[in-house]
């Protein structure tokens, strides 16, 4: 009973927000039962959830590539050497 009724974590951002978009797209169509329905909103609140924290990761990932590797370039007198 653990198969396709609890999906697991999706295994990228990219597959998360695909079968995000699959899932919108069946609810939008009007044609599941309602337990269905409730399922994929479920479901759906997971994919956004993980999504979310996805992008936080990498939010904090750039905020230290910025402290630590982007710095401006340097001045006039220094770029004309």
């Amino acid at each position: 009973m653990n198969g396709e009724d609890t999906p697991g974590a999706p295994a990228s951002f990219e597959e998360a927000m695909a079968e995000l978009a699959q899932l919108v797209t069946q609810m939008e169509s009007g044609q599941l039962p309602l337990e269905a329905s409730v399922a994929a909103y479920a479901r759906g609140s997971e994919l956004v959830k993980y999504c979310a924290g996805q992008l936080e990761k990498v939010e904090s990932q750039v905020k230290i590539l910025e402290g630590d590797m982007l710095k401006p370039f340097a001045d006039g007198d220094e770029a004309a050497q």
